[in-house]
């Protein structure tokens, strides 16, 4: 299949499939904490994820799921890792493996690399540096395309233009800083889900970040002056869990 590209703001061009559907990846770590991180990271580049704790639970899901890349632990609590790929192969599948472990000697990384892994990335990393390395793995495997829709977001009368950094509420422009604008985005593409502080504060000011989580209400403040006022509301708290964007209706 051929490889298209459209900007896209964040890692690179949007990649779905040649169908336009979604790109799955299946992230396999006996770490929920993780997983989580991960997953919303994926998410936020519009792709499925399935999550799996265990290496056999890991397997069931890929038969059935059948997804275009693997992020897979090598230190599982049943099988490893290497076990678990050297399965996904014999069932037939090529897919795509980032390896995703502790070990961080030369030879571990060669024993899972000669195994049929793709990649291999040592904890602790950056989200930014696994989702890049899937986007090459992808890439390179020419299942995705890039993405050429519309880089406009859509929930209710709310847009938000990705390309021209435009956003509009029933036809009105809204000026918003970066950080605002990017603060949007995350909570526009995942309209209706509920969004923690941790989960905003990894996604717009980076997992790292040595602040309070006090940015985020502030934020979302700043947000509510700009999106809301004089509508009716979109940006929603959802009392101990974090905030939803959602349509009145």
């Amino acid at each position: 299949m051929s490889t298209r590209e459209s900007t896209h703001t964040g890692h690179g061009p949007r990649l779905t499939k040649a169908d336009g559907s979604a790109i799955r990846v299946l992230v396999v770590d006996d770490e929920p904490t993780l997983t989580d991180l991960l997953s919303m990271a994926l998410r936020y580049e519009g792709w499925e994820v399935r999550t799996a704790g265990e290496g056999r639970q890991a397997l069931s899901i890929a038969r059935e799921f059948r997804p275009d890349a693997i992020v897979l632990d090598i230190m599982l609590p049943d099988i490893d890792g290497l076990q678990v790929l050297q399965r996904v192969r014999a069932d037939g599948y090529e897919t795509p493996v980032l390896f995703l472990t502790a070990k961080d000697s030369l030879d571990d990384r060669i024993i899972g690399l000669t195994a049929g892994g793709d990649d291999y990335v040592t904890k602790p990393f950056s989200l930014e540096e696994v989702v890049a390395r899937l986007r090459g793995l992808i890439r390179r495997s020419t299942l995705a395309v890039a993405d050429s829709t519309d880089p406009r977001i859509t929930v209710g009368d709310l847009t938000l233009n990705e390309d021209s950094y435009e956003v509009f509420r029933d036809g009105d422009a809204i000026e918003l800083t970066a950080t605002e604008f990017e603060l949007l985005r995350f909570l526009m593409r995942n309209p209706r889900r509920v969004l923690s502080k941790a989960q905003i504060l990894d996604r717009v000011w980076s997992y790292d970040f040595g602040g309070k989580s006090s940015v985020v209400e502030i934020y979302i403040s700043y947000l509510r002056k700009k999106v809301d006022v004089g509508h009716e509301p979109m940006i929603h708290t959802v009392r101990g869990a974090g905030y939803m964007l959602k349509t009145a209706s």
